[in-house]
């Protein structure tokens, strides 16, 4: 009887220091990782039948995470795609949700939460099981904004400036600073990016019509 490969967490990342230090991370608590200096040279060599995840840098020379994740799209590839980016600006955050990205870590990463993000990631079904308690949680953060917060929290995701929602709201700058903070602080987001993957989970707006 043939014994199960390890699940492999594959690495892309065209920065060779970043690249060594989330393998060492990966390694460092037992788990097979595998890495790669760009798209290409991964796509040529991931195993389609393995259980497996990809950790992939969205800016990178030549072949963009985003293409990659097209690439592995088109050939049926349904591993789960971790992304991780210095460079977390909201029409990309909504462009990688909007094509089925399972996480978007911004650099420098805190090195549990992308641990969690990929051990997650590798038991998808303990992650589904844990679902309904998440949409609760998240609800529950929801209803905890006051009426003016939820007024922010919408063009926040969208990607308006600072000074744009001030016009919108007909307040100050600083104002708006204020409740992006209490949102910020209310929604548990450590970043913009957690921000707009629970407006998209709750359905409060479409992925299909953001970016």
């Amino acid at each position: 009887m043939a014994i199960p490969m390890q699940p492999v967490v594959y690495v892309v990342d065209d920065d060779q220091g970043m690249l060594d230090s989330t393998v060492w991370l990966l390694e460092s608590v037992g788990l097979a990782a595998q890495p790669f200096t760009s798209g290409q040279a991964f796509l040529e060599a991931c195993d389609p039948v393995r259980s497996a995840c990809v950790v992939l840098d969205i800016r990178m020379p030549g072949m963009g995470g985003l293409n990659v994740q097209q690439a592995l799209r088109e050939r049926g590839i349904t591993m789960p795609v971790i992304f991780v980016s210095g460079h977390a600006d909201v029409p990309i955050v909504v462009r990688a949700f909007k094509t089925g990205a399972y996480d978007f870590i911004e650099k420098p990463y805190n090195q549990q939460l992308l641990l969690d993000s990929v051990q997650q990631a590798l038991s998808g079904g303990n992650a589904r099981q844990s679902a309904g308690q998440e949409h609760a949680e998240l609800d529950a953060r929801l209803h905890s904004l006051t009426p003016r917060e939820r007024d922010v929290l919408l063009p926040l995701v969208k990607g308006y400036t600072t000074r744009e929602m001030a016009e919108l709201l007909g307040v100050s700058p600083k104002t708006i600073d204020l409740y992006r903070a209490r949102v910020m602080t209310r929604m548990q987001a450590r970043h913009l990016p957690d921000l707009v993957g629970m407006a998209i989970a709750a359905g409060l707006v479409d992925p299909l019509n953001l970016g």
